[in-house]
């Protein structure tokens, strides 16, 4: 996996289990409480150090300029943060979806942090790391620290918790869900009472609900359909704000048989869900 000047490291998807929105702060913003848990499926990223300070991301994004691409920010960051006078060349293999509600990006920026910090021999702690993923986005910092959690304030305030982890289909109806329409839309439940942790890991994944998944269905029919369809067959839920969409199972066979079953339509991936992440593991940190 690892020389002296180039590391290959994952990426992990990640589900929200539980999502409750339970109020909108002044500052446009949602008070979040959720559960997140890793999977063993993921981007995987090829970090080469450069003797330079420039930062080159392979294959470019259709659509979306490195500027705002999350990895180049990351790494810009982490340069700016430090004054590492040294560079990248990092070649992105993608397997998430864009606009999918599995992290896939805040995931990219994560392995980019931790990924560069070891490259390029910074020895930053986790509480750095963590500090400066949340400048890239909430999600980051859960990616950073590498344990499955519970979270709190807009994702960032983050509990370490062990999580039953079971094997999950994770199905993508084949369309990108806008982030900002779903929290800007009238309809979203914003009220829901705060709960402990406590009670929350007490009732256990038959009480978990996503406040998200009603206005998603509304806007996106697509995703309803899909909802409909894997709910139809097992306990199912969405991620984020989607567009994913996931059942938890009892075995990786149960899994693939779902799999095989599913409507050329959509795309599906099994995996099996994790409280430690790839990424730490692969690091030993």
């Amino acid at each position: 996996m690892e020389s002296l000047d180039e590391l290959v490291l994952p990426a992990p998807a990640k589900l929200n289990r539980m999502l409750h929105i339970t109020g909108r702060r002044a500052d446009g913003y949602h008070e979040l409480q959720t559960l997140f848990q890793f999977l063993d499926h993921g981007d995987t990223l090829r970090l080469r150090r450069r003797e330079d300070e420039e930062i080159r991301l392979t294959p470019p994004i259709v659509g979306l300029a490195d500027s705002d691409n999350l990895v180049v920010r990351a790494a810009r960051l982490l340069q700016a943060e430090t004054g590492c006078q040294l560079g990248a060349d990092i070649q992105l293999t993608k397997r998430l979806p864009m606009g999918g509600g599995l992290g896939g990006g805040s995931s990219d920026a994560a392995t980019t942090l931790l990924g560069l910090d070891r490259l390029w021999q910074l020895d930053l702690t986790l509480d750095r790391l963590a500090e400066l993923g949340l400048r890239l986005g909430a999600d980051v910092p859960v990616f950073v620290r590498g344990h499955a959690a519970w979270a709190e304030g807009v994702g960032e305030k983050l509990t370490p918790v062990a999580l039953d982890t079971p094997w999950f289909l994770v199905v993508h109806p084949g369309i990108e869900v806008a982030t900002g329409a779903v929290f800007g839309a009238a309809q979203l439940t914003r009220n829901t009472p705060p709960i402990t942790m406590a009670r929350a890991l007490q009732g256990g994944a038959p009480s978990w609900h996503n406040d998200c998944e009603p206005t998603v269905r509304s806007l996106y029919p697509q995703v309803a359909e899909a909802l409909d369809w894997l709910g139809s067959r097992a306990p199912a839920m969405l991620t984020g704000t989607g567009a994913c969409l996931f059942a938890r199972l009892d075995s990786e066979a149960t899994a693939r048989r779902l799999l095989a079953d599913l409507p050329g339509r959509y795309t599906a991936f099994t995996a099996r869900g994790l409280n430690l992440s790839p990424l730490h593991a692969a690091l030993g940190r």
